[in-house]
């Protein structure tokens, strides 16, 4: 294992203090592990809160910021944060509207989540609400899940909702809007490499050079099945097949997430993206908007995820509206 670490135990402590060095308009509660803006928000707005395990990078401490998150927790790396780090987030961000858990659909999350609302309502009287997202089409159930994984669509929903936040969107308005996006909303993914953790030391499944897995997660578990090494269209092909079979896009504007998993080259995911697009053509689906690159990633896995959004004119127009976090900065 080759990796620029100081040591395995202490990966997220180090990654946080350099997190805060980088990035002056974040603060971090190192004793809870809590990244926030070093400025908060008007009083009266909800407030968002998400977060997990470390390694997804930059999920979900770079979309911290302006039009985004209020505050993210930080897990061990792909273990879920402790319901006393949620509740720390959760007290620290409340401005009096509420606060709203933005939670990927694994089994950890939601009971630490909850935990943590529960707390939250009890010893502060904060109003919290949640909302699942769970958009991976590769399973139903899996180790990690009752249900589908939460994956891609996480980083659409932080923006669109981040940025109804700042407009002053209440919880009720915020979580009927989180609802149409996860009906909205498919991913799949695939990779080319397991991941190494650092604790572990060595990859976390094999996979051998002429073949890839298909339906991965983001924490390094194996996917949906194992087949020979496709070309570039081959794969954009066994991507999109079970998300277009799952939820018809036919004639609806999409934004389409084409995300690196952490160790592919960006060339190659515009290479993807080229694919993805022209296939989309074929099916008469158009592309509103697209984002391309290592958006919520599993370490250093070489592969990629699609993620397809049925967005209305809301949705374009909250996704248009201005962010400024480390990992999404555009109009401002």
């Amino acid at each position: 294992m080759k990796k620029l670490i100081n040591a395995p135990e202490a990966v997220l402590a180090d990654a946080l203090r350099g997190i805060e060095a980088a990035h002056r308009e974040l603060r971090v509660d190192h004793e809870n592990r809590v990244i926030l803006r070093a400025t908060p928000k008007d009083h009266g707005t909800v407030a968002l809160v998400s977060g997990g395990g470390s390694g997804h990078e930059p999920l979900h401490g770079g979309f911290v910021g302006f039009g985004m998150l209020d505050a993210a927790c930080a897990g061990e790396v792909f273990t879920s944060p402790t319901p006393d780090q949620m509740q720390a987030a959760t007290a620290a961000v409340d401005r009096g509207a509420g606060v709203l858990h933005i939670v990927k659909n694994y089994t950890g999350d939601i009971m630490n989540f909850e935990m943590a609302a529960e707390l939250a309502a009890a010893e502060s009287s904060i109003e919290v609400r949640t909302v699942i997202v769970a958009d991976d089409v590769a399973v139903q159930d899996s180790l990690y899940t009752a249900g589908r994984r939460g994956v891609g669509l996480t980083v659409l929903m932080e923006k669109i909702l981040g940025a109804a936040a700042e407009q002053g969107y209440d919880l009720d308005a915020l979580v009927a809007l989180a609802d149409r996006v996860n009906a909205g909303g498919r991913s799949m993914g695939m990779a080319l490499t397991s991941c190494t953790v650092p604790s572990a030391g060595a990859p976390t499944f094999d996979l051998p050079e002429d073949e890839m897995e298909i339906g991965i997660g983001i924490h390094g578990e194996p996917g949906r099945h194992r087949v020979p090494l496709g070309s570039a269209a081959e794969i954009a092909q066994q991507l999109l097949d079970p998300i277009l079979a799952d939820r018809d896009y036919a004639g609806a504007p999409v934004i389409v997430m084409l995300n690196g998993m952490g160790g592919t080259p960006l060339i190659e995911l515009y290479l993807m993206f080229g694919e993805v697009a022209a296939l989309l053509e074929k099916h008469g689906i158009t592309v509103a908007r697209s984002l391309v690159g290592d958006y919520i990633t599993s370490l250093d896995m070489a592969g990629c995820s699609v993620t397809l959004l049925h967005a209305d004119d809301e949705m374009l127009s909250l996704w248009d509206a201005p962010v400024e976090t480390p990992g999404l900065r555009w109009g401002r």
